[in-house]
């Protein structure tokens, strides 16, 4: 069987239908017994021999001619993992614009096909040296091809953070406001178990002594009138320190802790945060649970560096939470995780 190719859609005769759609979930019926296909698609018919050629090209032509070939890696991979899989078109048996939308693929759940109007995963092909638009994330899975053909997929979902921290702060604390962080001279024991709030400045293993605050704790104990510094004067030291970036990561801090989860600094994780939100005191404290990086809402990804801070959160068995901040400190939250179809 020899298809044609035709405005980015491939056309196969004879009965194509019963052969590949009926039977297989390739293609987009026309009303008779023959099939439209999408050129990744019928790639995959020609590597299995299935067809004899697309206007008497090979795969090898049809994949340089359509620009096809991430695709079909990512295809060719699904299908032979069991699941059967629509380009993301919107006049595509079993696909809506919605499920379209910036997605390249359209995967059922394994037994299903086109026509049991059920949705597995939105799938997006991205190269490895592409660039990735966080603001197109959340909902969608991306199949990452890297230089060797190899192939990595992450989940991105949007999250809610949770936690069981409830803060009952005395007021006026003694603190005092230094160049990068402030250090706390009373009410530590409170403070430090209760709320988690500072480091000994002793030393992590010591029981009494003066707290070191970071700026965003001390700007956010501040706000709470729990000391008696000004937190205009903590939020210009944080400016000074690190420019409007810190009003990002204070509106995320912030957030965090209203959620009833305890963020502290995720620098040895290579992050902004690692955060807990199973907690009741420093006493009965358990490992965090996710980590937490700032980005603005147009960030875009290298998608090294994703896989990069997807593997590193994976490793110490957390999640990898974006915090999506704009200027006026709005934060969504975006979770990105890896992922086994």
């Amino acid at each position: 069987m020899q298809g044609r190719l035709d405005d980015h859609s491939v056309h196969l005769p004879g009965d194509a239908r019963q052969r590949f759609y009926d039977s297989r979930g390739y293609g987009k019926p026309t009303g008779g017994n023959d099939l439209i296909v999408a050129p990744v698609e019928a790639a995959h018919l020609l590597a299995r021999g299935d067809i004899d050629g697309v206007d008497g090209m090979g795969l090898r032509e049809l994949l340089a001619r359509t620009g096809t070939t991430l695709d079909f890696v990512v295809y060719k991979d699904l299908r032979d993992r069991g699941f059967y899989l629509s380009p993301a078109r919107d006049d595509w048996p079993g696909v809506d614009s919605d499920v379209a939308d910036g997605a390249d693929f359209v995967v059922y759940p394994r037994g299903n096909g086109p026509w049991d109007g059920e949705v597995e995963h939105r799938m997006r092909v991205v190269g490895e040296r592409e660039s990735i638009s966080v603001d197109g994330l959340g909902d969608v899975v991306l199949a990452i091809v890297d230089e060797d053909g190899d192939l990595t997929y992450f989940d991105t979902e949007a999250y809610d953070p949770e936690g069981t921290a409830t803060e009952d702060l005395p007021s006026d604390l003694d603190a005092q406001l230094l160049s990068d962080r402030a250090l706390l001279w009373s009410g530590m024991d409170d403070v430090y178990q209760q709320g988690f709030f500072g480091q000994r400045l002793y030393g992590r293993n010591a029981d009494d002594g003066p707290l070191q605050l970071s700026l965003l704790e001390a700007a956010h104990l501040a706000r709470q009138g729990a000391v008696d510094i000004d937190e205009a004067d903590v939020v210009a030291c944080g400016r000074d320190v690190e420019g409007d970036r810190f009003d990002r990561r204070l509106a995320v801090y912030s957030e965090l802790r209203a959620a009833g989860t305890v963020p502290k600094s995720g620098f040895k994780f290579g992050s902004d945060f690692r955060v807990y939100t199973d907690f009741e005191s420093v006493s009965d404290l358990s490992h965090s649970e996710f980590l937490v990086r700032v980005v603005t809402p147009d960030h875009t990804f290298a998608p090294r560096d994703l896989s990069l801070d997807v593997r590193l959160a994976g490793g110490v068995r957390k999640r990898m939470v974006f915090a999506l901040t704009d200027a006026k400190q709005k934060v969504d939250w975006l979770s990105v995780s890896r992922l086994t179809p």
